[in-house]
């Protein structure tokens, strides 16, 4: 495979752009309506929004992106939303995972690689408003090249109707372009966000994707740019359900238990963490995810 895909990796690019643009947009007005509850008196929730940067061994340049973090909200207690592009070679050990787990024998002889992507971690000051996750990616190799990402729901105290409407919301942008995807998808996020170690899923699951190339680049893109269209209809209106739900400090106590469990999984499982730390992207952008408080039992 030989192509640049210069046109089509600018397009990608700028689609995440704008999502980001549109998600940050829409969370800084949940923040404008707030007006009610504990946090009501308090200045609403902007984003800080940073440049990041990619270190290349040789110093020359290797892409970056824009960081965007709130903190303090009335509705969000910690909210990441980074945008990145980056490029460069592949060192020796991101080589051989990719040679191994996608099967890229030749990634030893020309490890260039180009990726862009968004990447979304909400984690609320209701503990009955549900945390989440939302990433879309693609990636390019002189040997092939991919979509994947996902989105999760995170409660620590679920509603079932919750989980129903984000699920519903995935499998109606999932069915516009394959009615396979949706059941393929979720039962991929079952699997991919569970934690061995404390043998449960961290969340009540969404859909995951990775590898998806059909050879079809304008169809598949037209696919990733509804998994993240999804994003905001099944997750807003949960949270406009939930923000204003009374709480406990036992319920709290419920939040920041179930928040290190999140941490535990990120540190220790997540692909895109891994990556991101191996291939010297920054690191507070990498870990952004985290959450701003948790607990262990």
């Amino acid at each position: 495979m030989t192509e640049d895909f210069q046109s089509e990796k600018q397009r990608a690019s700028a689609w995440f752009r704008t999502l980001r643009d549109e998600i940050v947009a829409t969370f800084e007005a949940l923040e404008d309506s707030q007006t009610t509850g504990p946090f009501a008196d308090q200045p609403a929730g902007r984003f800080e929004v940073s440049e990041t940067t990619r270190a290349s061994d040789d110093g020359s340049d290797a892409g970056g992106g824009l960081m965007s973090v709130m903190r303090g909200g009335r509705v969000f207690e910690k909210v990441g939303v980074n945008v990145s592009t980056v490029y460069g070679t592949l060192g020796e050990r991101a080589q051989a995972a990719m040679a191994a787990r996608k099967g890229l024998p030749g990634m030893k002889d020309d490890p260039r690689f180009w990726a862009s992507g968004i990447s979304l971690v909400a984690h609320m000051q209701n503990p009955h408003s549900p945390a989440v996750h939302m990433n879309t990616r693609m990636f390019w190799t002189p040997h092939a090249w991919w979509f994947g990402g996902g989105s999760d729901l995170n409660p620590c105290i679920e509603y079932a109707e919750d989980t129903a409407h984000f699920h519903a919301v995935q499998k109606d942008h999932c069915d516009r372009h394959d009615a396979t995807y949706y059941p393929r998808l979720k039962a991929w996020a079952d699997e991919y966000f569970f934690i061995p170690h404390r043998g449960r899923a961290r969340g009540v699951g969404g859909i995951f994707l990775d590898d998806h190339n059909t050879g079809d680049w304008q169809a598949d893109f037209g696919f990733i740019q509804d998994v993240g269209r999804a994003f905001l209809p099944a997750f807003v209106p949960v949270t406009e359900k939930r923000r204003n739900t009374p709480w406990t400090e036992a319920d709290k106590d419920t939040q920041l238990i179930h928040r290190g469990l999140y941490a535990e999984y990120n540190l220790v499982y997540d692909r895109g963490t891994k990556f991101g730390l191996e291939t010297g992207h920054d690191a507070n952008a990498v870990l952004m995810s985290l959450p701003p408080m948790a607990k262990w039992v």
